[in-house]
């Protein structure tokens, strides 16, 4: 069964580069194309297509007003395709918030090569968002988070996230549950380079800790997290009593630079029991073994589960590989993550993970250490 496409450009030009390259896929064709949302507006009720690949700077309605609105009265997959321009990054992260799956960067237009580049890019995201859920937006909570009581403070817990598809809107979910003390955090989201420091801004904007991209060699502190650029893999670092962020540009791991499995790995092996390790909604294995790693090292793990990931793809391998020592809704992740630190602060050490626990957040395989 053929992938319904419809694709929205004002650009005819991008409108044929982007037909041509659907439509030599097998498993998809594009049913219509269209230069607005005005017209495309009416093909959507007449064709019913699977994907929209929408454009966000437009005539007679910008792509972000367009996508709001069709959200909000028929939520379908869209992918975005913007420019890679810090201009275009800020759009694109505002269509993540609004509900768009993913995004490409535009097309490099009358360049064979970059178009032969591009093809299995633009056809691995248009399947991918066929099959994912829709999320609309969660509006964001009234009140921040309460500081942490003063014992939780003094731990040397820090946290490491890994994200990819879907990822954006998980992670901000995720940070604004948390207070403005909470553990250092370091994150690796699967983005271009043009982009993350656009996603470090809004989420320092929309929550109580201070986020920002990791620039390398800075200390981390509790209340401040830290985002892996687009260019290189984030690692964590231990000095003396210490942790420091660290960036490395070897090759990519997993297909990705950043790579989840890079950072979970470096945590693994300089802070052990005292990590927290969180792998979110996204497309792949990346991060799986890595989680594993933490685990083996004592450390702490957590999954999202299926029903609230946009794509169930890196939570999936890292539960397959008996690597999450529970799994939860994203709601309940931040809550399950603060009540770790509790059990860590009255024990004195790594807190053992109950059988209740457990139960609570979904069925996870046995110690990996015993296989």
């Amino acid at each position: 069964m053929h992938k319904r496409v419809l694709v929205i450009d004002d650009s005819a030009l991008a409108r044929s580069l982007l037909t041509e390259i659907i439509n030599s896929q097998p498993d998809m064709r594009v049913v219509g194309t269209a230069p607005d949302p005005l017209v495309a507006r009416q093909m959507i009720k007449d064709l019913d297509p699977d994907v929209l690949t929408l454009d966000v700077e437009m005539p007679k309605m910008n792509g972000l007003e367009f996508l709001e609105r069709l959200m909000r009265l028929r939520p379908m997959p869209v992918l975005m395709v913007s420019s890679l321009t810090e201009r275009g990054s800020d759009a694109t992260l505002r269509a993540l918030e609004l509900g768009a799956i993913d995004y490409v960067a535009k097309p490099r237009l009358g360049i064979a090569d970059g178009i032969a580049a591009q093809a299995q890019e633009i056809a691995g995201k248009i399947r991918t968002a066929a099959s994912a859920r829709i999320r609309r937006r969660t509006p964001a909570a009234a009140d921040r988070p309460a500081a942490l009581p003063h014992a939780l403070r003094t731990t040397d817990q820090l946290m490491v996230i890994g994200a990819s598809t879907g990822g954006t809107e998980a992670i901000r979910t995720f940070l604004e549950a948390l207070p403005p003390d909470a553990p250092g955090m370091l994150i690796a989201q699967h983005m271009p380079e043009a982009f993350t420091a656009a996603f470090a801004r809004r989420l320092d904007a929309a929550c109580a800790m201070t986020v920002k991209q990791a620039e390398g060699g800075e200390r981390v502190m509790p209340g401040h997290v830290y985002v892996a650029p687009g260019h290189s893999h984030l690692k964590l670092e231990r000095n003396g009593a210490f942790y420091y962020t660290a960036l490395s540009q070897d090759a990519p791991v997993n297909r990705h630079r950043p790579s989840v499995d890079v950072l979970f790995d470096s945590a693994a092996r300089a802070a052990g029991p005292n990590v927290i390790a969180i792998l979110l909604t996204g497309m792949g294995r990346d991060g799986a073994q890595g989680m594993l790693h933490v685990r083996q090292a004592g450390g702490y793990t957590l999954a999202q589960d299926e029903a609230s990931c946009v794509v169930f793809g890196m939570p999936r391998a890292a539960i397959e590989l008996g690597a999450a020592c529970a799994v939860a809704p994203l709601e309940r992740l931040p809550a399950e993550a603060l009540s770790r630190l509790t059990q860590t602060a009255g024990s004195g050490r790594a807190a053992a993970v109950t059988a209740d626990t457990l139960s609570i957040h979904g069925r996870t395989d046995e110690d990996p250490d015993r296989r």
